[in-house]
């Protein structure tokens, strides 16, 4: 049985010890050299960056999110441990987990991490589509000849990079397609390596839940529950024609994905449907600067995840929730696409001045959609704002001297409010 060592990234042949450097970080599977679709998801990602940052958060919880009244965007494995996990309400996360260090997120450096993470994927196959700033999918098909590996040895070369370049872990799913990648690349984490082959699908899906399925929520969950379906093996004994009768066409997707089977490509031109941020206040606001400022730094980590993606929107949208739960949003379409935040923040800051709202606000968001390449952005210009271009030379400056040095080297005033 085909064998590799994680660590010095030996093959070699079926056992639980590396006979090179005699360590147990083993991956064995019969067809550990012919599998080629992939999933990598980086380890607590937001989480891992904070404590790569700064060595003295090495040891402790680390919970990434907002104030008591916000969510958990990640929390490192110690504080998982505890209970915690991602859109967990923070009051809850530091009940379970009081001596957590929180820490505020920094969209800048996690797509910087991003950005170097992607570079070695692409180094490998130009076959990358990306989920997330933490995650994306590969196709390494004939890609053997030309590194004179195969993907299995090269997608252990990748994550031993990552931590030895960058200080970052990641997990890797390898399998035929791109459901079971997916499905892989979470049995075996932290610095994980799971490998799900052709002969043993079926046999491998039969008592997993459905609630493995991409895309099944819980109400879809309680969907199938109620018509008895909890495996996949309950899935299976269903026929297609029953299926698409009960779940329209949902159903036949659930047919196929029941015997693993998806016929989706990796795409590196997967469309990003919208990008957005937002935050929920530990107190609710109601002051104009202060909310002002919570809008410039929603924009800003917009503009950010925009730009690293490449990517540009028509669309800006502004969302509020007021004290009393009632949800407000309004959007305005532009002339032509932008990922600038000082343009992103003037429309987001003008729909807040229309939308009439002066009560308290517990939470605001920023977005851009309708998604573009960002080829071709920003060259219009805005006719009733003339200083529009320079302002954004100047963040152009900006962001490359944010880039060389830090993101806080360079601070809007607005961003201190």
């Amino acid at each position: 049985m085909p064998a590799l060592c994680r660590d010095c990234l030996t093959a070699f042949d079926a056992g639980h010890r590396c006979p090179a450097c005699g360590r147990l970080r083993v991956i064995a599977h019969p067809e550990l050299f012919d599998l080629a679709i992939a999933h990598i998801d980086c380890d607590a990602f937001y989480a891992a960056v904070e404590k790569r940052d700064n060595p003295e958060l090495r040891d402790k919880p680390v919970i990434v999110g907002g104030g008591r009244r916000g969510v958990v965007s990640t929390a490192c494995y110690i504080a998982r441990i505890r209970g915690v996990h991602s859109a967990m309400p923070m009051f809850k996360a530091l009940a379970l987990c009081p001596d957590a260090v929180v820490v505020k997120p920094r969209g800048a450096a996690y797509a910087e991490a991003s950005r170097a993470i992607r570079a070695m994927m692409e180094e490998l196959t130009p076959a990358v589509e990306p989920l997330a700033l933490d995650e994306a999918f590969l196709d390494l098909s004939g890609t053997s000849r030309l590194h004179g590996a195969p993907p299995a040895l090269l997608l252990a070369r990748l994550v031993k990079r990552m931590e030895d370049e960058l200080g970052l872990t990641g997990s890797v799913g390898l399998s035929h397609n791109k459901f079971l990648a997916k499905i892989a690349s979470d049995l075996d984490k932290p610095r994980g390596f799971a490998v799900i082959g052709r002969a043993e699908t079926e046999r491998f899906l039969a008592d997993k839940p459905v609630r493995m399925i991409w895309g099944v929520g819980a109400s879809g969950q309680a969907a199938l529950e109620k018509a008895g379906i909890r495996t996949f093996a309950d899935l299976r004994r269903w026929d297609r024609q029953d299926l698409h009768a009960r779940f329209g066409s949902m159903g036949d997707r659930l047919f196929r994905l029941a015997r693993g089977e998806d016929a989706r490509r990796v795409s590196p031109n997967a469309p990003v449907k919208s990008i957005s941020n937002e935050t929920t206040f530990s107190e609710d606001i109601a002051d104009p600067d202060l909310l002002d400022g919570h809008i410039w730094r929603m924009a800003e980590k917009v503009a950010d995840r925009a730009k690293a993606k490449g990517r540009a929107g028509r669309v800006v949208t502004l969302k509020l929730k007021r004290a009393d739960h009632r949800l407000v949003t309004r959007r305005h379409a532009l002339a032509d696409a932008t990922q600038i935040a000082d343009r992103i923040y003037r429309e987001a800051r003008a729909l807040f001045d229309r939308s009439g709202e002066t009560g308290p606000v517990r939470l605001v968001g920023v977005g851009l959609s309708d998604i573009v390449p960002a080829a071709g952005a920003d060259l219009s210009g805005d006719l009733l704002d003339p200083q529009a271009a320079a302002r954004a030379r100047a963040e152009r400056a900006s962001d490359a001297i944010r880039a060389r040095f830090g993101a806080q080297a360079i601070l809007k005033g607005r961003a201190l409010r």
